[in-house]
């Protein structure tokens, strides 16, 4: 706990000694984010509430054609991650109708144009990050051993030496 402030000292000056005297102590060693920079970029009123969507790993909710887009993107990406051709095409099919949805019944908010995935082009990126492998070649296997020679060989005595 701290001390009160001594009656006539400036508080800047008391506000020093504390931190001087903690500093000495270690108090300040060893604190997560030491020597990393301040984050920036959101610091407006609601700037806290966006850094903690971001810790968390949510999003900030966007109005209408805006929060389309923004899944139009994420639907993209998904198809080309996607672990084959149909379910890329299938993703990409299900997004151009719900863009296609929202152009005959828009949303409300600020009209934003949304355009259509080309599927060509998702597909063309699904390829190359999804390299064809070669066949497996299988080596034939012998046929096997008729049942009747396995029963010859194992009846035969030792030292037999005929056929």
């Amino acid at each position: 706990m701290t001390d009160r402030k001594p009656v006539g000292m400036d508080f800047e000056t008391w506000i020093d000694r504390q931190i001087r005297e903690a500093a000495a102590r270690g108090e300040f060693d060893n604190l997560p984010g030491a020597g990393k920079p301040l984050p920036r970029g959101r610091d407006d009123e609601m700037g806290w509430v966006k850094r903690k969507l971001d810790e968390e790993g949510l999003e900030f909710p966007l109005p209408g054609g805006l929060g389309l887009r923004r899944e139009a993107e994420k639907v993209r990406a998904a198809a080309v991650a996607a672990p084959s051709e149909a379910r890329a095409r299938e993703l990409v099919e299900e997004m151009n109708e719900r863009i296609k949805d929202a152009v005959r019944h828009p949303m409300a908010g600020p009209p934003v144009i949304v355009p259509l995935i080309d599927e060509d082009e998702v597909i063309a990126a699904w390829r190359s990050a999804h390299p064809p492998t070669p066949p497996k070649v299988i080596a034939p296997t012998p046929p096997p051993r008729a049942w009747w020679r396995r029963l010859l060989y194992r009846a035969r005595p030792r030292g037999y030496g005929g056929r």
